[in-house]
């Protein structure tokens, strides 16, 4: 009954290595944990088919090897002990390799992963700087595109008003101008017109004063004679030119008068102070 036990024992212990051996560790320290069992399952298994050996040696002592069979059987066991230990040890030894590259190979992937991670959080850092560096460039070419564009809106609109005020300013000068103008000529216009009033009652004045003249001196008459006077104006007949016509003597009359007294009103006047003229 021992020796079986043992023997399901060491079974137990080879298929559990195998079964490391076959199938992969889910991590680093589950293999760990499970080489440890396994090296602990093949040490208590050592110890008990010492044990085992042991008792029977003491057995095979007591009934002075009673039978040969038994011995024989005995040294079939420990001979299938021995070579189930050395399984086991290869086994574990196998396990305990293929652990170690796996750990190994696990913490290299896992080393690479974070470096990987750390690399790219380093490059998210830098790109993230980058783009807030490149945000606060923008917001600053922002500004400054801003308070370019007020600043030529301020221009344009102090040109617009000094151009405005200018335009202003000419159309109060030109209007001024136009009033000057306008009262230039009415002022002219009013002199013109007193002129010609003037003129007109200069005129009228003359036309009486040589019609005065005419009918103190013939009456009126064209044809009267006095003497070496001769016509309406009573002028000496040499300064008719022998032409005794209206015309000539109205023409002759007015050029002696204007240039002996500049007007026929002045020869009026000499004639009242004097009688003739």
């Amino acid at each position: 009954m021992t020796f079986k036990h043992n023997f399901k024992k060491v079974l137990s212990a080879t298929a559990f290595a195998a079964a490391l051996v076959v199938a992969p560790a889910a991590n680093v320290s589950a293999a760990t944990n499970d080489a440890s069992s396994t090296q602990q399952s093949a040490t208590a298994t050592s110890q008990d088919q010492q044990a085992s050996q042991d008792q029977a040696a003491s057995q095979s002592s007591a009934a002075n090897q009673s039978s040969a069979t038994a011995a024989s059987a005995s040294a079939s066991t420990s001979t299938s002990s021995a070579t189930s230990t050395s399984t086991v040890k290869k086994t574990t030894k196998k396990a305990k390799k293929t652990t170690k590259k796996k750990a190994t190979k696990k913490a290299k992937k896992t080393s690479k992963k974070s470096t990987k991670k750390t690399t790219k959080a380093a490059t998210a850092a830098v790109t993230a700087s980058a783009g807030q560096s490149q945000a606060t460039d923008q917001q600053d070419d922002a500004a400054k595109k801003a308070a370019e564009a007020a600043a030529k809106k301020a221009a344009a609109a102090k040109k617009a008003a000094a151009k405005k005020a200018a335009a202003k300013k000419k159309a109060a000068a030109k209007k001024k101008a136009a009033a000057k103008k306008k009262a230039a000529a009415k002022k002219k216009a009013a002199a013109k017109k007193k002129a010609a009033k003037k003129k007109a009652a200069k005129k009228s004045a003359e036309k009486a004063a040589k019609y005065w003249i005419a009918m103190r001196e013939s009456g009126g008459s064209y044809t009267a004679r006095n003497g070496s006077c001769y016509g309406r104006y009573q002028l000496l007949i040499s300064y008719l030119g022998g032409d005794l016509s209206k015309k000539n003597q109205e023409r002759t009359a007015d050029r002696y008068v204007y240039g002996r007294y500049g007007s026929w009103v002045n020869a009026k006047r000499f004639w009242l102070a004097h009688n003739w003229y």
